[in-house]
């Protein structure tokens, strides 16, 4: 299908007893395949919009306990609006795209400060709530409310390019424009929800990424990819941006049985959350070696803390968006120095330690140092 005229192929391809036809083949599908989820048939928009915040780029496995902890926590919308957003951050802690969290949380406090702690039930309302954008609103709305809303996420935007054979980039605006379109034009009357939820299921176990299972797909003999013989080919892949390697140190400084730790800025990457002070460093390091002088040096200026007997302790790997990050991490004495009052570091013990919300690595580190 190209660009040019897709809202009038859409029409054209699929007439209305079409679309019956397969809105009667999803339903009878998903009564026998429909993965049982715990955020299904909760009949509370909140523990929806919980989870599909938390599902934003992020699988369902991953997501599964930390929705139970956290509802278990936060069990409605007053309860975490009234939370601080350490407790939210401790909480989300290893989940990733933090500010999933924080817009999480505000957008609470929206609703208990307007809306008299409810959500509200149409997409256009939702959508005035922070970190709130379409699909989410969809979602809620339909799953939430049974509103008849449509969805687009990575699940359906796969499905709706193979039933229409969409060759185009489905991301761009026509895209976008056509498969929105199509996804209000394939939904039923009734049981808007479960008919979505039916959708992303089939698109997440049958009508998958790199090997769709067209043989058991209840829509195969309406898809129009399936009898082209395109299904491997669409949808068209995003770009993929160039891989960017970084290298950084970071330092575990121990003072009187207390670690230094050094609050995040709110436009960086864990906005928000605590982990040991580090530092870029130039050019590759293949090997674990002692830290050098220019290094303790740098520390010391960006901190005010000097330090002594470093050593390393362990090289960690980890990605964020096309960064692709070594983290070489030190151990390190407390020599001399005073921590300035309008610094975001903090001499902190164990309890505080384990209570404060920390990046990833910050975490692994703190584990490590227990240990020992």
């Amino acid at each position: 299908m190209s660009n040019e005229g897709d809202l009038q192929l859409v029409e054209s391809e699929f007439p209305r007893d079409s679309i019956r036809r397969m809105r009667a083949r999803i339903k009878r599908w998903y009564q026998s395949n429909g993965r049982e989820l715990p955020w299904r048939n909760t009949g509370d928009p909140y523990r929806v919009w919980v989870s599909e915040i938390m599902l934003q780029q992020t699988t369902v496995t991953a997501v599964v306990p930390y929705y139970r902890r956290f509802l278990a926590r936060f069990p409605t919308i007053r309860s975490l609006a009234i939370a601080d957003e350490a407790e939210v951050l401790r909480l989300w802690e290893g989940l990733g795209y933090y500010r999933r969290a924080r817009h999480l949380h505000r957008a609470a406090q929206d609703c208990l400060s307007r809306l008299h702690g409810t959500l509200p039930s149409s997409v256009e309302k939702l959508q005035k709530l922070t970190g709130i954008g379409r699909y989410t609103a969809g979602a809620i709305a339909s799953f939430g409310f049974d509103t008849r809303a449509p969805i687009v996420e990575a699940n359906t935007l796969r499905l709706y390019s193979r039933l229409l054979d969409y060759r185009g980039d489905p991301r761009s605006c026509s895209g976008q424009k056509s498969l929105w379109h199509f996804a209000e034009k394939i939904l039923p009357r009734k049981s808007v929800g479960e008919f979505n939820q039916a959708l992303i299921d089939l698109g997440a176990t049958v009508c998958t990424d790199s090997t769709p299972d067209c043989k058991h797909c209840p829509l195969k003999r309406d898809c129009r990819a399936f009898q082209n013989g395109t299904q491997n080919e669409i949808p068209r892949r995003a770009k993929r941006e160039k891989v960017i390697s970084v290298h950084e140190a970071t330092f575990v400084v121990r003072k009187k049985g207390k670690v230094l730790l050094e609050q995040q800025p709110k436009n960086g990457w864990w906005a928000g959350l605590w982990d040991f002070p580090r530092l870029k460093i130039g050019g590759k390091m293949t090997k674990h070696v002692s830290c050098d002088r220019k290094l303790i040096a740098d520390f010391a200026t960006r901190t005010g803390i000097e330090i002594d007997t470093v050593e390393p302790l362990i090289r960690i790997r980890h990605s964020v968006t096309k960064y692709r990050i070594t983290l070489h991490c030190y151990s390190a004495d407390y020599s001399l120095g005073k921590l300035s009052r309008k610094t975001t570091l903090k001499w902190v013990g164990k309890k505080m330690l384990d209570e404060l919300p920390l990046s990833t690595t910050g975490r692994k580190l703190a584990n490590l140092i227990h240990n020992r």
